[in-house]
């Protein structure tokens, strides 16, 4: 009985806090990590908005990037490193037109044994779909540092138009294609 009651009065306390409307300040979110809002928001009342945030995934078969040495493929010896994206998380701001959302995720890079350690240029693509329409789609050529381990990558101003649908979806994963958007 114990349990029925906890469990009744847990979801009263999550449905309780889905439909708050309050203003990021007052309930201590804002879309910036430090915690102080903007001067965009502040002038236009913009609202964190995490409940219409759409989710981001990473697709098959592009979350591994792999470099070997001269032109070798697939031969362990002459593997440069390996970077790898896994967590991903996400923020939005809605203003009056669109939803803004700042995706982040967290990457791991290790070296192999042709390693020359140093920086490298890796091509992340972070794109949002809505069924089979393309809402937005960016390249990015981040570096990292494949001495480091892990690195965040971080990709602000991705924005979607306003009212997009339940069905957007954003992706994030490595593209060696050409070097432009859309």
């Amino acid at each position: 009985m114990n349990i029925r009651r906890f469990l009744g009065i847990s979801l009263l306390a999550v449905v309780a806090g889905c439909s708050q409307t309050d203003k990021p300040a007052d309930l201590g979110v804002t879309s910036d990590p430090s915690g102080v809002e903007t001067a965009a928001q502040q002038q236009t009342g913009t609202a964190v908005v995490q409940g219409s945030c759409p989710q981001v995934y990473l697709r098959d078969g592009t979350a591994v990037l792999r470099r070997y040495a001269k032109g070798a493929k697939d031969d362990p010896q002459k593997l440069l490193y390996q970077v790898t994206l896994a967590d991903t998380t996400r923020q939005c701001v809605l203003n009056e037109s669109q939803l803004v959302m700042t995706v982040v995720v967290q990457g791991r890079v290790v070296t192999g044994p042709a390693s020359t350690g140093g920086t490298v240029n890796v091509p992340i693509r972070v794109a949002a779909t809505d069924g089979k329409t393309t809402l937005y789609s960016d390249l990015v050529q981040y570096s990292v540092n494949t001495e480091a381990g892990q690195f965040i990558f971080t990709k602000g101003d991705v924005a979607l138009p306003g009212g997009s649908g339940g069905f957007t979806r954003v992706y994030v994963g490595f593209d060696e294609g050409p070097y432009n958007t859309k």
